[in-house]
């Protein structure tokens, strides 16, 4: 499972156990505001360089993120709504949850959370019509439209047509919409690309990245944006963490980054993504499985009903993976050193399991 998606270089790995030693050594933390250092330099030059974008501003956390872009498309617009999509999931927080689908899981805090603008699930495959919801949406004033790009994570592990998001993009620029893409489970390379928006050849004018930032090894955050809307923002940003872009954090993710960018990404993510095809196929004949799905390295059984987690991860764990079910979803999302080997392991148990 990558911890959650996020140990892209698997546990224990020296670059970034030096990374780590080599910063403590030096300092662990200092406030950033009003002052910099070199590690939170070093990242943002990275991270820009390899997006395109102009700004970053460092959160604690991927749901964090999501939070300081709505509030920086709010702080520039001065409208409160959000517009998003159902079957989608952005994170614990309030203003997260708020854009995440409300018939998920966190369905129980309905009522605590702003009531934001919510548009059906994109298509897998695109028909006429599809976008007609979205266009009757962005007539209301709203401050941005967020998605994740191309894959659904939490809400559903699902993937939609690149063409729709595209024709999104478009929609809310010729509306005067801002568009936030949130990378956080889609980004750096789990999806076959670099990031999820590059099956779609857009971007946003904001993009939150978390998770295999730091390569698994402790909680860090960012969120890209362009010099115009920076300008838009106007003055102070109304958002100040204690920890943010704390040197430990910058320093590992920094490393995590290089790692991944210094090597055949692509190839290997490639080769899982075959891996994961070859060895989850077998599960598509077995009753009451609905489904089975491959992109890049995300690998999906889904059934015709939720699975019985106090009955199943047992299974998983005795055939050798620790796999996490929910819901109606048995899914992995494998670290990019597991060999041959390793996935087979890994999607032997899933289908002997649920055999």
């Amino acid at each position: 499972m990558s911890s959650w998606w996020a140990a892209i270089h698997g546990y224990r790995h020296p670059v970034l156990d030096a990374a780590l030693h080599a910063q403590v050594d030096r300092f662990a933390h200092v406030m950033f505001g009003g002052l910099t250092h070199a590690p939170a330099v070093e990242l943002a030059e990275l991270l820009t360089g390899i997006t395109g974008f102009d700004r970053v501003f460092f959160a604690d956390s991927g749901s964090v993120a999501v939070e300081v872009a709505l509030k920086m498309c709010v702080q520039a617009t001065g409208v409160p709504r959000v517009l998003t999509v159902r079957g989608g999931y952005h994170g614990d927080t309030a203003g997260a949850m708020s854009v995440t689908d409300p018939d998920g899981m966190h369905g129980l805090f309905r009522g605590h959370v702003v009531e934001q603008v919510f548009v059906s699930k994109p298509p897998s495959e695109r028909h006429d019509g599809d976008l007609d919801e979205v266009r009757a949406a962005l007539t209301r004033p709203l401050a941005c439209v967020i998605v994740e790009p191309i894959v659904q994570g939490a809400g559903g592990m699902r993937w939609y047509d690149p063409t729709w998001l595209a024709e999104l993009v478009g929609l809310a620029r010729a509306a005067g919409v801002l568009v936030v893409f949130d990378e956080i489970a889609t980004g750096f390379g789990r999806t076959g690309q670099l990031w999820g928006m590059d099956h779609a050849h857009v971007r946003p004018d904001v993009m939150c990245v978390g998770k295999a930032l730091t390569g698994g090894t402790m909680t860090l955050g960012a969120v890209l944006t362009t010099d115009e809307l920076g300008e838009r923002i106007g003055g102070a940003f109304m958002h100040g963490p204690t920890f943010m872009a704390n040197p430990l954090a910058c320093a590992v993710a920094r490393a995590s980054v290089e790692l991944l960018l210094d090597q055949d990404w692509r190839g290997t993510v490639g080769r899982i993504s075959q891996e994961l095809y070859d060895g989850l196929a077998p599960a598509a004949d077995l009753p009451g499985v609905a489904e089975v799905r491959v992109m890049g390295a995300i690998g999906v059984i889904e059934l015709e009903q939720d699975c019985d987690m106090s009955v199943l991860q047992p299974r998983l764990v005795a055939e050798g993976a620790w796999v996490r079910p929910f819901g109606r979803l048995v899914y992995t999302m494998p670290p990019y050193v597991c060999t041959t080997e390793d996935i087979a392991v890994i999607t032997g148990a899933m289908v002997r399991a649920l055999a």
